[in-house]
């Protein structure tokens, strides 16, 4: 017997340096660095630290769209490829109209096409006059995946994006249908935050139209497959903010998606900072295709519908690398560097919801928080030492054991404490007493009917068992499921309470039946204190 006591306090003190180990680099920041480094301290939650919390709609529906649009790009080119002359071509909704010189064989464009892209379905088809005209669709369930696809892209983008702007501990998850929800602990800058997740980031590379006149263009008169785009030129020296118009070709040559790299330099002589990105094997074949096929000419690179520069190609480039100039601070480089090697978002993001904790109010949570615990474990304590005296001990030291517990695995796990995680604390200190309660009332129960002090004791930890475990599991089985569907306030709690459960069971049965077997064994007790 007494050398399974000795197991038994071996596991116990074991894991209770284990729990000192985790939790001192929270408590003390006096500590080796080997220390600090190899257990962090506890993630405190938005409503602790400060920060922001977000709400974000993505907008799905504008993935197909865009989809659409390269697609209707993509056909034309590929039917003027196969030596078939497009007259018109054209997307509305989920359907593109293309409009032909009608070739000898009537039917060779709608097999070039649906062989070509499945996705698409022929939904008319019409022949007169010597030319033809198709009406394609979009297959209904292809849109629902892209829509489902754009939702998930954007919250590994977002979540990109966050990791690399040094948000620490920032919670991202997604929300209902088309829902994510953002929160970033401890963000000093909510505005510069709320730029770089909402900015799509879109690059593309497009012909500026030089053989047209701008002057015409701006009255109105743009010329077909045209656009005007603007570059935003700020004075270094007085702040003011120009706009500078362009006449766009819309044919997009290049975009982002083929970017490997994109890092903020410094111009030598000008010393003004720029985003030198790199391509991959594929966007460096093409851009090579096309600066060799463009000499002379202009390309725009343009970022969310703004130009940012417009260099005239001076010949063929090779290596897959380019510059984006435009003036910008070093911040405004820095952030554009983020976005571009994040990946842009397939769809707009709307901010539904916007809140700010300021680091005062977590400060004040945090305080009122501990002083909740603190009354609470104290007057737990008081009772327990007055109404079951030295067995009331006990249970306080497994009270502390407890608490010390939670706190540590929350540590050690990275779990995120919360006000209401607290408040989960709080719910537990009286729920790992109440296991005692239970098992010093079956021990007077057995003490009544004649049994020995010894009997008593474990009949009382043997009989109360199932009552305890009983009770546990189906308040573990609620967390669960608080924890599975609820919201990140609701979720905290919902930690919380699950640690506290397990870890009160273990040290309300084992802790508290190791302490009461010591004082059999080694000081013979003829007579429980309860």
């Amino acid at each position: 017997m007494f050398r399974d006591l000795r197991i038994r306090f071996g596991i116990i003190i074991l894991l209770t340096l284990g729990a000192l180990f985790a939790l001192a680099p929270s408590v003390t920041d006096t500590l080796p660095d080997w220390w600090k480094n190899s257990i962090h301290k506890i993630k405190l939650g938005l409503d602790l630290q400060g920060g922001m919390h977000l709400i974000l709609e993505v907008q799905a529906e504008k993935a197909v769209e865009s989809f659409m649009e390269r697609t209707k790009n993509d056909i034309e080119s590929y039917l003027k490829s196969k030596g078939i002359l497009v007259v018109s071509a054209s997307h509305e909704g989920l359907g593109i109209h293309i409009k032909y010189v009608e070739s000898a064989n009537k039917d060779i464009v709608s097999s070039l096409i649906t062989e070509r892209y499945p996705e698409l379905r022929i939904a008319k088809s019409s022949h007169k006059a010597g030319h033809g005209e198709l009406l394609l669709e979009l297959n209904p369930k292809r849109k629902v995946a892209m829509e489902r696809a754009a939702i998930d892209q954007a919250l590994e983008t977002i979540r990109n994006r966050i990791d690399q702007f040094g948000v620490t501990e920032p919670d991202i998850s997604r929300q209902g249908k088309d829902r994510i929800l953002v929160q970033l602990p401890g963000v000093k800058n909510p505005q510069r935050a709320i730029e770089l997740i909402g900015k799509t980031a879109l690059l593309e590379f497009k012909l500026v139209d030089d053989e047209h006149s701008l002057e015409d263009a701006l009255k109105g008169n743009i010329p077909p497959g045209d656009e005007i785009l603007y570059q935003r030129i700020v004075d270094p020296d007085t702040g003011a903010v120009t706009r500078k118009p362009f006449l766009i070709k819309k044919k997009t040559l290049l975009t982002g998606d083929v970017l490997k790299d994109a890092q903020v330099r410094i111009n030598t002589q000008y010393g003004e900072p720029y985003v030198a990105i790199t391509f991959d094997s594929r966007g460096a074949e093409v851009f090579e295709k096309i600066t060799g096929e463009n000499v002379k000419k202009r390309l725009a690179i343009i970022l969310d519908n703004n130009v940012y520069s417009a260099p005239v190609i001076q010949e063929r480039i090779a290596g897959g690398r380019a510059q984006i100039t435009g003036r910008f601070t070093t911040q405004e480089a820095h952030d554009l560097a983020i976005v571009l090697r994040a990946g842009a978002l397939p769809a707009p993001v709307n901010i539904l919801e916007k809140r700010t904790v300021g680091p005062t109010l977590g400060e004040d949570s945090i305080r009122r928080g501990i002083t909740s615990v603190i009354i609470g474990g104290l007057l737990v304590v008081a009772f327990m030492i007055f109404y079951y005296k030295l067995s009331g001990v006990v249970a306080d030291l497994a009270l502390f054991l407890n608490v010390v517990f939670i706190l540590s695995i929350l540590a050690a796990f990275r779990a995120t404490l919360t006000l209401p995680g607290i408040a989960g604390i709080v719910l537990t200190i009286g729920m790992a007493v109440d296991a005692n309660v239970l098992i010093f009332e079956r021990i007077r129960e057995e003490l009544w009917v004649g049994k020995t002090p010894r009997a008593a004791m474990e009949a009382g930890f043997s009989k109360a068992f199932i009552t305890i475990l009983d009770a546990n599991v189906t308040t573990l089985i609620a967390a669960v499921v608080l924890y599975q569907f609820g919201t990140g306030p609701v979720k905290g709690f919902a930690v919380t309470l699950s640690i506290g459960i397990i870890s009160s069971m273990f040290t309300a049965i084992v802790v508290s039946r190791a302490l009461f077997d010591l004082a059999f064994e080694k000081r013979r007790v003829k007579k429980i204190s309860i």
